[in-house]
């Protein structure tokens, strides 16, 4: 005798599927925002460099005289002034002709000196560079003592050596006369300002893989022909980047001028910012030299924005 088994127990049990809860949130904890990090650097950014920028705003438009509390407002009667002043028209002319001197000249012997650098044939490389680059790292009132002794017109090295050689008749006041002045200060610019474009073109030349130069040199390309299109390619970024910092540098011009010449003799050698100088702290025209500094800030925020909106590029 056979029992029937019922359809619902002959069928296999369903194992249950296992209920998965949702895993409970932690507490949020209180996380401080990006602006509580950037706020410490954002109060000394303000304190130390808008607040004195926009100061020098508000002082260029009176005609304040840096002793007295009193500042009359005089709107932009001291940036109408700026065109009427003859010495102006000297210092920019003079500005102009120390950038154009002091950017081209440090470019060029830079990238000569960082190719002989790169070579294997030169020896004594890591003393070489230090050498080239030691005048970078000076003060630059300490390299216008020096070059003020080099320039003596009665015991200098330049005119001691010019006698030894038997050129006496080239011996000068090469610091006196208004028609070599400015020349001669920017002969130390330049030794100083070689060594940063030294490092960097030095270090882009070994960016460069040393295959594409076999490469063009398999396939019959000269010495110049690899110069030019394999190495100058290479660096191009590079020169951006002296370009725009050699060029702020160069209207900020001040310390080399001002412990060489003192802006003379007579004007023949004042820049923008000497003159600046002189109206603030010697004939007590703050308001006035106030508008020349934000004139140069104005030009220098100018030439920057190029090199910043190339370096935030993709």
């Amino acid at each position: 005798m056979t029992t029937a088994i019922p359809a619902e127990a002959a069928r296999p049990a369903r194992t249950p599927r296992p209920t998965t809860t949702p895993p409970r949130r932690r507490p949020r904890r209180h996380r401080p925002s990006a602006w509580a990090y950037a706020a410490p650097a954002l109060l000394v950014y303000t304190g130390f460099l808008v607040y004195p920028a926009l100061q020098s705003v508000y002082l260029s438009l009176t005609s304040w005289d840096g002793i007295t509390p009193d500042k009359e407002f005089v709107g932009l009667d001291n940036y109408r002034h700026l065109a009427d002043d003859p010495v102006i028209g000297t210092a920019v002319r003079n500005n102009l002709l120390w950038t154009l001197v002091t950017i081209l000249l440090p470019m060029l012997l830079g990238l000569a000196l960082a190719l002989a650098l790169n070579s294997r044939l030169v020896r004594g490389r890591s003393f070489l560079r230090t050498v080239f680059y030691a005048p970078a790292v000076l003060p630059l009132v300490s390299v216008a003592t020096i070059w003020g002794w080099l320039y003596n017109p009665t015991d200098g090295a330049i005119n001691e050596a010019l006698t030894t050689l038997g050129l006496e008749a080239l011996t000068h006041a090469w610091l006196g006369d208004d028609s070599t002045a400015l020349w001669a200060t920017m002969v130390p610019a330049v030794w100083v300002r070689t060594g940063f474009p030294l490092l960097l073109y030095l270090a882009a030349l070994q960016g460069i893989p040393r295959e594409l130069h076999e490469s063009a040199a398999m396939d019959g390309a000269n010495a110049w022909q690899r110069f030019r299109h394999v190495t100058l390619p290479g660096l191009r970024p590079t020169n951006h980047i002296v370009l725009a910092l050699s060029l702020i540098e160069s209207f900020k011009v001040f310390d080399l001028i001002y412990a060489l010449t003192y802006g003379g003799p007579g004007r023949s050698t004042q820049v923008l910012g000497t003159w600046m100088y002189f109206n603030v702290f010697q004939y007590y025209q703050s308001g006035y030299g106030a508008a020349i500094a934000v004139v140069i800030t104005l030009v220098a925020v100018f030439v920057g924005i190029p090199y910043v909106l190339s370096q935030t590029k993709d």
